[in-house]
């Protein structure tokens, strides 16, 4: 993005990178990052990158957050995003551009392009960290 850590990445953003690059770039996401700063503590959803931004990506990075549990929701929820990305029926081809069959689409079951919602990631988050947090309670020697 046009910072450091950019609360926004739109499709048009990217569109100037690939141009400046003349490849889609991959992006290392510093959305979460608190390197910088470890008495900042990021723990809401993925949020702030448009829909249907995969075809202009060649990847997606998270830079996580330096203490480790700290990462479970912002991993979860961009897990989320990425599985409504998914969604699109949008596959690369041979060539690394992005094609969608009619058998794509009759199969989709997951979401589709654009139903990313930021807090029913955060919601699903939550309820599996709790569940994870009950699991490895239950262990002995933890």
């Amino acid at each position: 993005g046009p910072k450091v850590v950019s609360q926004e990445l739109s499709a048009t953003l990217l569109e100037e990178v690939e141009g400046v690059l003349r490849r889609r770039p991959v992006i290392w996401d510093n959305l979460y990052a608190n390197d910088y700063d470890c008495r900042r503590v990021f723990l809401g959803p993925y949020t702030g990158r448009a829909p249907g931004l995969m075809p202009r990506l060649h990847g997606l990075l998270l830079n996580p957050n330096c203490e480790l549990q700290a990462n479970f929701i912002p991993v979860h929820t961009l897990g989320s995003w990425f599985q409504s990305e998914l969604g699109s029926c949008a596959h690369p081809d041979q060539a690394g551009t992005w094609i969608e069959t009619a058998a794509d689409l009759a199969d989709s079951q997951g979401p589709q392009e654009g139903s990313y919602s930021p807090q029913e990631a955060l919601e699903l988050a939550l309820l599996d960290w709790v569940a994870e947090i009950n699991r490895q309670a239950l262990e002995p020697g933890r």
